[in-house]
C-alpha cells in the first residue's frame, strides 16, 4: 500500500529555491541538462540544476531501506510519526550506508561509492520533487554528505508529482539493469509486493522489473515463506525480522525449486524437505551444505543424533496421532513427522529471535536460546557430514555439473600454462585464438540447453545467458 509522506518541513522554502534555479537555467548560456525518466507511463525530459546537499531530503518511502527500517524499532517509530525530523532523516542516512543484512556494519558497496564520488564526482544525477524530496539518488547524497560536499547535481519532477508518482519513478529507476547499487533482494520482495498489492497483472510488474513472470511467483512464495518464519519466531517479547534473512537468497531460490520437484512426487516428502532445510537456513548453513538435505534427512541422519531435550514437545508428535478401530493401537497420522519437523524448527526461529534481541530479554535468556542454537547446529553439522556423502552418491550418475568442475579445472590450468607461455614466449596465438571461439560455441550451445532444462536460472546460469548474449 503507498503511503502519503506529506511534505518537508522546508517545502515553501525548497520551492522557491527550485524555481530559482531552473529560471537561472533556462535564462543561462548553453545546452542545459536533462535528465530521462519514465513520468506516468511515458518518457520525458527533466532539467538538472545544482542543488545544496543540506536542503536535500531523504524519501521516508524509499523501497531501498524498507526492510532495514524495523532494525531500531523506536527510531522506525518516529520515522513513522514524523519522517521529517532530523531524527527520522538521521536514522535514514544511517540506514542508507548500513549493510542491508547487518545495519550495525556499514555496507562495502557504500564505501565503494564513496570513494567512486570522491575520485570522479557526480556521474549521475539525482532526482528530486520541487519540494526537495529525493525520488532518486538517496544513497548518493547520503554519500555526497560523508565526504563533506555542499552541492548535488539532481533532475526536477513536475510541480504536479504526487507520491504515487514518486514511488513510480523511483522503481521505474531503481529496476534499469544496469550498473547502480541494486537493492537488497528482501527490499526488492516488498517492491514487488506493493505492486501486487496495487492490482497491477504479474506479467505487467515482470516486465517492469526486468524479469519473468515465473521469477515473481517465485520471489511472492519466498515472501510468504519469510512472513510464516517471522510469524513462527514470535516469542511474546521478540521475533525475527525481514532483514535477519537478507543472505539467504540463494537458498531460498532453491528451495523453491527442489520443494516444487518433490511436491509433484509426494506432498509429505516435500514439507519435510522444506521444514528441514528452513531449519538448516535459520542455522546459518551454506547453500552447498542445505542442498544435501532430502526428504529423509529428518529419519535418516537427524533424529538419531537429536538429544531428548531438544526434541519437539511430546504434544507436537502425538497431536496427529489417530487410532485403529477395534486394535486398540494408535499411529501417526500423515503429518504427524511434518508437524514434528515444524516444531524443531518453531524451536530454532525462536532461539535466534531470544539471542539476537539484545536488552530486550534477559541475560539468561539470551544465554539460554544461544546454548540451544548452538548445540542444534552442531548435531546438524554432523547430519549433514553423513548426508553429504550420500547425496554424493546418488548424484554420480548426473554427468553435467561433474563435467563443468572438470572443465573449471582444465581452464585453471590453462591459467597456468598462460603464465609459463608469457615467461618463454611459447604461445602459439593464432591457435588460442581459435580455441577461444570453439570455447564460445560450445558455451553458447550449454546456454541454450540449460535454458530448456532450468525454468528459472540461479546466478551460474544467469552469468552464462550475459556471457554469451542470449536473452533470457
Amino acid at each position: 500500500m503507498l503511503i502519503d509522506f506529506g511534505q518537508p518541513h522546508e517545502a515553501a522554502g525548497n520551492r522557491e529555491l527550485v524555481a530559482h534555479r531552473l529560471k537561472e537555467l533556462r535564462n543561462g548560456n548553453g545546452v542545459p541538462e536533462t535528465l530521462t525518466v519514465e513520468w506516468r507511463g511515458k518518457p520525458a525530459h527533466v532539467e538538472v540544476i545544482d542543488m545544496p546537499v543540506e536542503v536535500l531530503r531523504y524519501n521516508p518511502g524509499t523501497h531501498r531501506i524498507r526492510a532495514q527500517r524495523a532494525y531500531d524499532p523506536a527510531r522506525d517509530r518516529s520515522l513513522s510519526e514524523d519522517p521529517w525530523s532530523p531524527e527520522s532523516q538521521d536514522y535514514l542516512h544511517h540506514l542508507l550506508k548500513a549493510l542491508p543484512a547487518d545495519p550495525s556494519k556499514t555496507d562495502k558497496a557504500f564505501e565503494e561509492l564513496t570513494d567512486s564520488l570522491r575520485e570522479y564526482r557526480q556521474n549521475e544525477p539525482g532526482l528530486i520533487t520541487h519540494e526537495g524530496i529525493l525520488v532518486n539518488g538517496n544513497t548518493r547524497r547520503a554519500a555526497l554528505k560523508e565526504l563533506g560536499e555542499t552541492s548535488m547535481r539532481v533532475g526536477v519532477l513536475p510541480e504536479s508529482c504526487e507520491w504515487s508518482d514518486i514511488h513510480a519513478v523511483e522503481l521505474s529507476l531503481q529496476l534499469r539493469p544496469d550498473t547502480r547499487r541494486n537493492y537488497s533482494y528482501i527490499n526488492h520482495l516488498l517492491a514487488l509486493e506493493e505492486q501486487v498489492a496495487l492490482g497491477k497483472p504479474l506479467s505487467g510488474i515482470a516486465k517492469n522489473f526486468h524479469t519473468t513472470t515465473p521469477a515473481c511467483d517465485r520471489d511472492l512464495w519466498i515472501l510468504s515463506q519469510l512472513r510464516d518464519l517471522i510469524s513462527r519466531s514470535a516469542t511474546g517479547t521478540v521475533s525475527l525480522r525481514l532483514m535477519d534473512f537478507e543472505e539467504a537468497k540463494e537458498r531460498f531460490f532453491e528451495l523453491y525449486r527442489t520443494y516444487n520437484t518433490e511436491s509433484a512426487r509426494n506432498r509429505e516428502g516435500a514439507d519435510l524437505l522444506k521444514e528441514a532445510r528452513l531449519a538448516a537456513i535459520v542455522l546459518e548453513f551454506a547453500k552447498t551444505d542445505v542442498r544435501f538435505i532430502q526428504p529423509d534427512f529428518q529419519e535418516r541422519f537427524l533424529d538419531q543424533r537429536l538429544p531428548a531435550d531438544l526434541r519437539p514437545a511430546p504434544a507436537a508428535r502425538t497431536a496427529a496421532a489417530v487410532a485403529i478401530p477395534g486394535l486398540g493401537r494408535t499411529v501417526q497420522a500423515a503429518g504427524a513427522s511434518v508437524a514434528a519437523a515444524k516444531a524443531l524448527t518453531d524451536s530454532l526461529l525462536q532461539a535466534k529471535a531470544v539471542k539476537a534481541a539484545g536488552t530486550a530479554v534477559t541475560p539468561e535468556e539470551r544465554s539460554a536460546a544461544a546454548e540451544v542454537y548452538d548445540r542444534t547446529r552442531k548435531i546438524f553439522n554432523e547430519a549433514l557430514e553423513f548426508a553429504g556423502k550420500d547425496f554424493r552418491l546418488r548424484k554420480k550418475r548426473l554427468a553435467a555439473p561433474d563435467r563443468v568442475t572438470d572443465a573449471c579445472k582444465d581452464l585453471e590450468q590453462c591459467v597456468t600454462d598462460l603464465v609459463l607461455a608469457r615467461g618463454n614466449g611459447s604461445l602459439d596465438e593464432g591457435a588460442f585464438d581459435d580455441a577461444l571461439l570453439q570455447l564460445r560455441t560450445i558455451m553458447e550451445r550449454v546456454a541454450v540447453e540449460a535454458g530448456k532444462s532450468v525454468p528459472l536460472p540461479g546466478d551460474g546460469l544467469t552469468w552464462l545467458n550475459r556471457a554469451v548474449g542470449r536473452q533470457q
